[in-house]
């Protein structure tokens, strides 16, 4: 049975990696194990983080909070909430995809710099990330960045450890910006496009000016399972406009009117477009309970419909895009196909697949994050030293 290690506080944290670090003991760092794709690997301990739980600083004014990395992510956004601010990245909920339980993290959110639909406007979760505490591979106690925004001290580290999936450090702390939640959200749907139509649709969206936050396409296949059917028959392309309620309007009245020529043009109101975008964020048709291959691919923008046309000529593929079509959502029907996959992600411009579920057999032998160019691996290589010279921190994202 794999140690599970439960620190109360950062210094306790600190002499459990110091213990660690004596002995060789490779750790495991967990915060709700909502995100996990490996299990522990061999005579690992697991380092958790729920015992560093609770928000120290909250400043409305400022639209600043800081909160200990094993806050659950529901008490971060019930604070919130009241004060009507949010986290502008939607940080996403993948344990329907990923069929596990448990309560996301704070910490845990900024460490796979989970990032949702508005990331193209708003940034990802790295990008409102202040400051960290964290403790190193030497069991050292270090901050960096600050709580307030003009403060950038130490902000490249901070951005480091955003992502790092827990294989550099054990982040205690976080300090993280705000924005206000918009007064109301309107989305824009049009009917029946298919791919190629929709990424020009959509662009033509992004040129104009009426601040589109969200800019998703979901094809025939996908599109009942969102909204509750409340969908238009046929593949809708979707965009999010957000803000106060007359802007909204108007914004709403030109977006449609410009998009008219693409295809039939119908809207979503209030909480019906809140829930299409949080099921957008959250993969929502692929929380089907099953162990088919699942992947999240980053291309640029007109790139997403042209990798999925090119896969679907040689594999059974499923898939929807979000950000303006640079991300795709893609569910294999057999195998995960990483090398097919990779393959044409290079010949389309390049980007990253990460693999988010498949099989034990197939996790055993799939790399699951996009393997990277040498001089990358090797500056990779040295920030790794540098954060944990042993190398005791390990990622379950990865098999080791």
């Amino acid at each position: 049975m794999t140690p599970i290690h439960e620190p109360l506080s950062e210094e306790a944290a600190a002499r459990l990696v110091q213990v660690a670090a004596l002995s060789k003991t490779p750790l495991v760092i967990r915060g709700g194990g909502t995100r996990s794709l490996h299990p522990a690997p061999e005579g690992a301990d697991v380092l958790s983080t729920r015992g560093l739980s609770g928000i120290v600083a909250y400043n409305p004014a400022e639209m600043t909070m800081t909160a200990r990395a094993g806050t659950p992510l529901e008490v971060v956004e019930a604070a919130l909430a009241e004060k009507r601010q949010m986290l502008a990245f939607e940080p996403n909920d993948l344990r329907g995809v990923l069929g596990t339980s448990g309560l996301p993290t704070i910490g845990g959110v900024f460490a796979t710099n989970a990032s949702g639909p508005r990331r193209f406007t708003a940034g990802a979760a790295r990008d409102s990330l202040l400051g960290v505490r964290f403790v190193n591979g030497k069991g050292e106690i270090v901050k960096a960045g600050g709580r307030v925004m003009k403060n950038v001290t130490g902000l490249d580290l901070v951005k480091l450890l955003a992502g790092s999936h827990g294989s550099l450090a054990l982040m205690t702390e976080v300090t993280f910006r705000l924005l206000p939640v918009p007064e109301t959200s309107v989305t824009i749907v049009v009917s029946n496009l298919n791919d190629a139509e929709a990424a020009a649709a959509m662009a033509t969206a992004m040129s104009m000016s009426v601040e589109v936050s969200g800019a998703a396409h979901l094809p025939e296949s996908v599109r009942g399972r969102f909204a509750g059917g409340a969908l238009p028959d046929g593949a809708a392309t979707v965009l999010r406009l957000e803000g106060l309620a007359a802007s909204v309007a108007v914004r709403a009245e030109k977006l449609a009117a410009n998009l008219a020529g693409f295809g039939a043009v119908t809207r979503l109101d209030g909480e019906a477009s809140r829930r299409l975008w949080r099921e957008i964020r959250d993969g929502a048709p692929y929380a089907d309970g099953t162990p088919r291959p699942l992947w999240r691919v980053s291309v640029a923008p007109l790139a997403g419909q042209q990798l999925v046309a090119a896969l679907r000529l040689e594999a059974g593929v499923d898939a929807f895009y979000d950000w303006q079509g640079g991300l795709v959502w893609l569910r294999m029907e057999a195998d995960p196909e990483a090398e097919l996959l990779r393959r044409y992600v290079k010949a389309v411009g390049g980007g990253h697949a990460t693999l988010l579920r498949a099989r034990p057999e197939a996790l055993a032998v799939t790399e699951a994050f996009q393997p990277q160019a040498e001089a990358v691996a090797m500056l990779q290589a040295r920030v790794k030293a540098s954060f944990d010279p042993d190398g005791l921190f390990r990622s379950r994202m990865v098999s080791e």
